[in-house]
């Protein structure tokens, strides 16, 4: 029998004008090391974001639940934003660190490297670069968000040797079996979710929190988002696996803190949340739950907010997207304004107080008034909601995306680059810095940029 195949997973570099470890982890691909790891494949991973590298000096991971600063390097701007007033970055570990853990490891026979935003195809790029350099004859595969949502430009650019798109975890034995000759057979079925194994989160150095994706896909098909197709098919895992998959992260690594990633956590609660926060209460387990991926605001009610604040989330994000409720103002919103102030009573009365509660507003998006958002942030600090900027990203194969193509500034069709969110790329001409200065001003609070495409690859 010949020697099981080593698989090396990366998760790349960021170049960005800003990045920040908001809960970040790279789901799909650790998921990917435990289907192999399952399988007997001997694995090894590689984090370039990795806060906790031990050369780095960076602060408790205690500290905020988890999230914090990355390191970063200054790089030159990309041909074409020169004129951004902004630094740019390589956000991750030291370039030295990064031959220095390639180095100890053995040579692999596969490498896989997963990718996320689009625009952070030049970390994606610069990191393959470097693999190809160091293991110039092992087989590089990318996968992920940008390798699917902009295949042609990945296969021209990434420098990657087989570009993957759609969803790693139903071909990967496949995919090693082709490169490799090594055949095994599956051990879970890609259409019942609860076959799977837990993501590989202990490959990390340092486990801050666990994330937590009770669902693929989104039952919803918002104008801005992607999900439907980087995942067509929703499906869930039951409440059993999910509660069983948060006491094995606790009670094996004494993790406390929980974020779900779901776009769409709340739906049907009758039958799925309020039945598994009913046994997190029961069983008085000391945890704390976060919703990055925000919330719907429909799905909250007086038993849910009394549920989730006795089970322990910590923080409560609501899509809010404006708080215009003319319906030709939205793309998304799926309720009314007396729902929003509904829920928003359900979660005070229950408990929660005003610095837990935030609410997205989308910001940028194609045709907006810059000024339009500032009565969104006024009316809900009055009302003791913290504001959080959204900002649109234009996303290929998405209902908004020639729209966007059509008003911006910049040739979003020639390079993800200038599909960043951060420069506010479908704002109306002449666009000013001022504006996202004013937007800062006006909240009180640091800005931390929803991801607008799905992060769960």
């Amino acid at each position: 029998m010949p020697d099981t195949p080593h698989i090396l997973a990366i998760n790349p570099w960021i170049h960005d004008f800003a990045a920040h470890d908001y809960w970040a982890r790279p789901y799909g691909l650790l998921m990917l090391t435990a289907i192999l790891r399952e399988h007997g494949f001997r694995v090894s991973y590689i984090d370039c974001l990795d806060r906790f590298h031990p050369k780095s000096s960076m602060p408790s991971p205690h500290k905020r639940y988890g999230r914090g600063q990355y390191l970063k390097t200054h790089i030159p701007k990309p041909k074409g934003l020169e004129d951004v007033p902004r630094k740019y970055s390589r956000y991750g570990i030291k370039k030295e660190w990064f031959l220095e853990d390639l180095a100890s490891i053995p040579i692999p026979d596969v490498i896989l490297v997963t990718s996320i935003m689009t625009y952070w195809a030049g970390g994606v790029r610069e990191t393959i670069q470097i693999l190809k350099e160091q293991f110039p004859h092992v087989p590089v595969i990318l996968g992920g968000i940008y390798a699917t949502l902009c295949f042609e430009h990945a296969t021209q650019h990434s420098g990657a040797d087989r570009i993957i798109k759609g969803q790693g975890d139903r071909i990967i034995l496949q995919l090693i079996q082709q490169e490799t000759g090594y055949a095994v057979q599956p051990q879970f079925d890609p259409d019942q979710l609860d076959t799977y194994p837990y993501p590989a989160y202990d490959l990390q150095r340092t486990i801050t929190f666990i994330p937590i994706l009770t669902s693929r896909g989104c039952p919803y098909a918002c104008d801005y988002c992607a999900s439907r197709y980087l995942v067509p098919k929703y499906q869930r895992h039951s409440p059993e696996y999910i509660y069983d998959e948060i006491m094995y992260w606790h009670n094996t690594y004494h993790i406390t803190d929980f974020v779900f990633y779901d776009d769409a956590l709340l739906i049907d609660a009758e039958t799925y949340i309020i039945p598994l926060l009913e046994k997190i209460i029961r069983n008085n387990h000391s945890l704390r739950f976060h919703t990055p991926n925000a919330v719907h605001v429909r799905a909250i009610t007086e038993r849910l907010a009394k549920l989730m604040y006795q089970a322990g989330f910590e923080s409560i994000h609501l899509g809010l997207e404006s708080t215009t409720f003319s319906k030709d103002k939205r793309y998304d919103q799926k309720f009314v304004e007396s729902e929003f102030q509904n829920a928003l009573n359900a979660l005070k009365s229950s408990g929660f107080h005003t610095d837990q509660i935030a609410a997205y507003l989308l910001a940028g998006l194609p045709d907006e008034d810059p000024y339009a958002i500032d009565d969104s942030i006024n009316m809900l600090l009055s009302i003791g909601v913290t504001p959080l900027l959204a900002n649109y990203t234009p996303i290929p194969h998405t209902a908004l995306w020639e729209r966007a193509k059509a008003v911006s500034r910049y040739p979003l069709e020639t390079d993800p680059v200038f599909t960043n969110n951060s420069i506010f790329p479908c704002q109306k001409e002449p666009f000013s810095w001022e504006n996202l200065a004013r937007y800062k001003r006006l909240m009180r609070n640091p800005i931390y940029s929803c991801q607008m495409e799905a992060t769960k690859q």
